[in-house]
């Protein structure tokens, strides 16, 4: 395992997935956190050089859900991608050509061509198997009313999972998810003001654990 790279990175943090990449991105991609757990250290740099390089989230966390747009100061195509998770759980992406994508997803299925290079085919990461069941954490400080969690390849998110309780900040609800229908899930949470928060296309095969921030 290369322990440090001497590419330096660039980037802006962009919560959510709404946002647009520039028109020319170069070898500019968002990399995206679909893993359910909170990702503590990022790195990329190129993949000719030994060397990982700082850790290019600095004192920041990419929370489970959000993205940041990574910006290298070099310009290769080629480049190798590292995340340390809260657990201390690592994962890579090694030689992928960032002039090709728009975003690099942890968690969620891999890496997505650019339009006209193939409309949105993965082109990284593999498919992920497994029981899709997992323990939801409220570490948002609110208490939340309402859970709904269902497969992405459905159309509606079915009955609420807390029914008559509540969970109370610090609390936790294991989602008992059904099998057969894949890896990617859907979560709904509604607090007790009635707003509602939603993640889409999380892969929870490979964790046991998702920290609601």
């Amino acid at each position: 395992m290369r322990l440090m790279r001497r590419a330096f990175v660039a980037f802006a943090v962009l919560l959510g997935l709404g946002a647009l990449a520039p028109a020319h991105a170069q070898n500019r991609f968002y990399l995206v956190n679909n893993s359910g757990e909170v990702i503590r250290e990022a790195y990329v740099s190129s993949s000719r050089v030994q060397n990982w390089g700082p850790d290019i989230l600095g004192s920041s966390v990419l929370p489970a859900g959000n993205q940041v747009f990574v910006t290298p100061t070099f310009g290769d195509c080629i480049l190798d991608v590292r995340v340390v998770y809260q657990s201390g759980r690592e994962a890579t992406r090694m030689g992928v050509n960032a002039c090709n994508i728009t975003r690099i997803a942890f968690g969620g299925g891999g890496v997505y061509q650019q339009p006209g290079a193939g409309a949105g085919a993965v082109i990284g990461g593999g498919a992920v198997s497994g029981n899709p069941s997992f323990t939801l954490v409220n570490a948002t400080g609110t208490t939340i009313r309402e859970i709904y969690a269902s497969s992405s390849q459905l159309s509606n998110w079915g009955p609420d999972r807390l029914g008559s309780s509540v969970l109370n900040p610090g609390g936790s609800l294991y989602i008992n998810m059904p099998g057969g229908l894949g890896c990617m899930t859907d979560i709904r949470v509604v607090y007790m003001n009635g707003a509602a928060q939603d993640r889409r296309g999380m892969e929870t095969c490979s964790v046991s654990t998702i920290t609601w921030r």
